[in-house]
């Protein structure tokens, strides 16, 4: 079975998003039958073999792909990203302890407010007195708390890490927003944790990878499915696992393994960031609207100076082709998100038509 994608546009959205052409193609076969197996990827038993299959190459591509040590562990959960916000304080932090907290935008506004509810969350650094458009540096991790937790990329605000910070206590990391696009350094992480609907395949399932080592230090007695170490000793079949994400999850991890892996999608990613920061820049009626040193090559956020210019820029990129530029409500104007399978010639478009509209309206 071939799908037709002639008509599809130059996706921009934030989230769900983009997925490699391939991964459509092969996801779509294999709703109508995987495998030739007479089947369909979404009738299939979870305690089947193929789907165990399935499973284990997409655990096994995760630690492939980002270097992991070999005693890490990897799960797929449902619940999305929020549901990680609730159980990174039932897995690291003591009861009556504290976890510590960088506070960069809205998830890690909610990530802070459900620590709350299990303990203590201290906030040692934000950027919330500018609204959130730039990543606080030169701050201290304190030593007694249980664990240290950030935000990579800021999908709202388009603002990103650069360096990543370091922390005396385990440091756990949401990077659902720019997972496999650039190479970490996995073993200083307790965990990273990260929603699939960004550069990895579709809602509805999250990934952990952590530390076993790192669990089971809290005191609290869990509930099975608030239990990290529970779920990876049932190699994420606690429970029925999201089957249908985590077979594009595996679908897209191994396009992204043929392409090259991170050093090439790094430079992709590089390439498609410069190439429509430096027409922002460029352009007088364009204005970015994060701190230059902590852009992010995610998410490109900027506004129009003159908002009353917006209805006639909107029908332009409209008429393109181009869809899900507009920016949060928080921000206001613009947000182009440049995930992984996002291709250089749909940046190419978008900034073809800002230099056309500026060249009508200069």
């Amino acid at each position: 079975m071939s799908v037709d994608t002639s008509a599809r546009v130059h996706n921009f959205s934030a989230g769900p998003c983009i997925l490699p052409k391939e991964v459509f193609e092969k996801s779509a076969q294999a709703v109508m039958d995987l495998d030739g197996s007479g089947l369909s990827i979404l009738e299939i038993s979870h305690r089947s073999k193929p789907f165990i299959a399935i499973m284990e190459k997409a655990r096994a591509l995760v630690k492939e792909l980002l270097g992991a040590p070999d005693h890490y562990q990897v799960v797929f959960l449902g619940g999305g990203a929020s549901m990680g916000f609730h159980l990174v304080p039932q897995n690291f932090m003591r009861t009556g302890g504290k976890g510590a907290y960088a506070h960069t935008g809205e998830w890690s506004k909610r990530a802070i407010a459900e620590a709350k509810l299990a303990g203590d969350a201290v906030v040692v650094a934000s950027s919330e007195d500018k609204n959130f458009n730039y990543i606080p540096k030169g701050f201290t991790v304190p030593k007694e708390v249980d664990y240290f937790h950030f935000t990579s990329n800021n999908t709202i605000f388009g603002t990103q890490y650069k360096a990543f910070p370091t922390s005396p206590v385990p440091m756990v990391c949401d990077m659902s927003s720019d997972i496999f696009s650039r190479p970490v350094n996995v073993s200083d992480f307790a965990m990273i944790y990260a929603g699939a609907q960004k550069n990895m395949g579709p809602a509805g399932a999250t990934m952990y990878l952590f530390d076993p080592g790192a669990l089971g230090k809290t005191g609290r007695k869990l509930s099975p499915m608030m239990d990290l170490a529970n779920h990876a000793a049932k190699e994420s079949m606690y429970n029925t696992p999201p089957v249908f994400p985590v077979y594009v999850i595996m679908l897209t991890l191994e396009w992204l393994k043929g392409i090259g892996g991170i050093a090439e999608i790094q430079k992709r990613n590089a390439a498609k960031a410069e190439l429509l920061y430096a027409t922002i820049d460029r352009l007088p009626l364009f204005e970015g609207t994060t701190a230059r040193e902590d852009r992010s090559e995610m998410n490109a956020t900027f506004v129009l100076k003159d908002k009353n210019l917006e209805p006639a820029f909107d029908e332009l990129w409209k008429e393109a082709g181009i869809s899900g530029i507009r920016g949060h409500r928080s921000v206001g104007g613009y947000r182009a998100s440049l995930y992984n399978a996002l291709p250089l010639e749909s940046v190419k478009a978008l900034a073809e038509v800002m230099e056309e509209f500026a060249k009508r309206n200069g």
